[in-house]
């Protein structure tokens, strides 16, 4: 697939098929290139540039793999009030996110009480596949946290504040989310689940950025803790139901799709507003989800650290790295589609998880995001390794051992899925980062190093 340079650090795929709307475009320097190509991610990248009321572009972002529908790591806005949504393009996991809190002492306080805080966070924060929480949500309380998100648990005003959308979508409709997507979420608040979720401790490295550092509340030596997790079985089953729907409409509507995983809707019909009902609700879940694990952390923090450390805790920030949300942009009103990709408006704390072993960054969205992107960025450094391939090159048990020696303490209950997300399974994240940073999209404000994880 031939492509042509189209800006600083973007490219273009130069043959547009004839079904293609709008251009395909990826941000992203040669090496990458290379890395992207390995898969079909920039074939799924023209099949979204076919959707019906799509603008400007389909775009990709660096860590850009292969996904459901839409690759993972793209961009789509169509136009509103008719232009599609598709659930495709949100993802299975609505709400994935990231939130980052930071604690009143640097890793040289912490010292040897390191792994007696990873511990003690495994304990209170239940990882794995089809893990339940401590307490089952049903009916009332359930519907409470679908249309409010964290405010249903009570929580504090900063980190309200501090989280994208005040942790609550607007025109959530819980009666959208059937029985059986209750029954999968409604025992999982305040769990990590598998995959590549974690809940990072981490040293803040360097300061790239001392004024925005400052702002954040971010000192250099300190410890933080990156939590990356979504809106677990139920936000599964929502994207799960309306995919069905959406893909038994689509001839009513008269859309015709080069991939069925794109299935759609106009946002205006009955599908369309159903879904964004239901994935609102999802993705308060996930605000709340992330909430209640964030409690556990400060749970963990005063058991061993103490009741000055916990109530020293602050977030930072929480963001959205899967959704869809009405915007405006370049004078018209449209639905952002991201999935995988991070919304980075000027100014805005943005997170971009590396992988165990490697470096995460603290960046700050700049005016370029806007003009380029929808205001977005890049989610994470990306897959370059299936989780199967993955598992062929090492074993959980041998993985952990080379963690622990560089000096990171993990709690994981699967060896299996500890492989699966070995640091080498993904892309260069300082490049990744670069990429975005030179494109003008975000700026570098922190670097942060694992000492500790915890897996499902």
């Amino acid at each position: 697939m031939e492509l042509r340079e189209a800006g600083p650090l973007l490219w273009e795929i130069a043959e547009r098929r004839p079904d293609m709307r709008v251009p395909a475009r990826v941000f992203a320097d040669a090496e990458l290139l290379e890395a992207i190509a390995a898969d079909d991610s920039l074939v799924q990248l023209e099949n979204v540039a076919t959707l019906p009321g799509i603008v400007e572009a389909a775009l990709a972002m660096p860590d850009i793999h292969l996904g459901y529908g839409f690759p993972v790591g793209a961009v789509a806005a169509t136009a509103l009030p008719d232009g599609v949504v598709s659930p495709g393009g949100v993802g299975y996991d609505i709400n994935c996110g990231v939130r980052l809190l930071v604690l009143p002492l640097s890793a040289g306080e912490l010292g040897a009480r390191k792994e007696a805080l990873v511990h003690e966070i495994a304990r209170r924060v239940p990882a794995g596949a089809g893990r339940e929480g401590r307490r089952a949500l049903r009916g009332a309380d359930l519907d409470r946290v679908l249309r409010d998100g964290p405010r249903a648990l009570g929580a504090a005003a900063e980190d309200v504040e501090r989280t994208e959308s005040a942790g609550r979508l607007e025109g959530a409709e819980p009666r959208l989310v059937s029985e059986r997507a209750r029954a999968r979420g409604g025992g999982q608040l305040g769990t990590l689940g598998s995959g590549n979720h974690f809940i990072e401790v981490q040293r803040v490295e360097r300061i790239l950025e001392p004024g925005a550092a400052e702002a954040f509340g971010i000192a250099g030596g300190a410890v933080t803790v990156l939590i990356h997790s979504g809106s677990r079985g139920l936000g599964h089953q929502v994207c799960t139901d309306f995919v069905r729907r959406m893909d038994a409409a689509l001839s009513r509507h008269g859309i015709t799709l080069p991939d069925r995983q794109l299935s759609c809707a106009p946002a205006s019909s009955a599908e369309g507003r159903d879904y964004l009902g239901a994935m609102a609700a999802a993705a308060n879940f996930a605000w709340a989800n992330r909430q209640a694990i964030a409690d556990g952390v400060r749970a963990a923090v005063r058991r061993v650290l103490g009741d000055d450390a916990a109530r020293g805790t602050a977030q930072v920030y929480d963001v959205a790295h899967n959704v869809a949300k009405p915007e405006r942009h370049g004078g018209r009103d449209v639905l952002v589609h991201r999935k995988g990709a991070t919304r980075a408006f000027p100014g805005q704390p943005v997170f971009i998880p590396g992988s165990m072993g490697t470096s995460s960054f603290v960046l700050a969205g700049r005016p370029g995001s806007m003009e380029r992107s929808f205001g977005t960025v890049c989610h994470g450094a990306g897959r370059a390794l299936s989780r199967t391939g993955a598992r062929k090159r090492i074993g959980g048990a041998e993985l952990r051992r080379e963690l622990e020696a560089a000096g990171i303490t993990v709690r994981c209950p699967s060896d299996r899925g500890l492989a699966e997300e070995a640091p080498f399974a993904y892309k260069d994240v300082e490049r990744v980062v670069a990429v975005v940073e030179r494109a003008g999209l975000a700026a570098r404000v922190a670097q942060l190093r694992p000492i500790g994880v915890v897996k499902g």
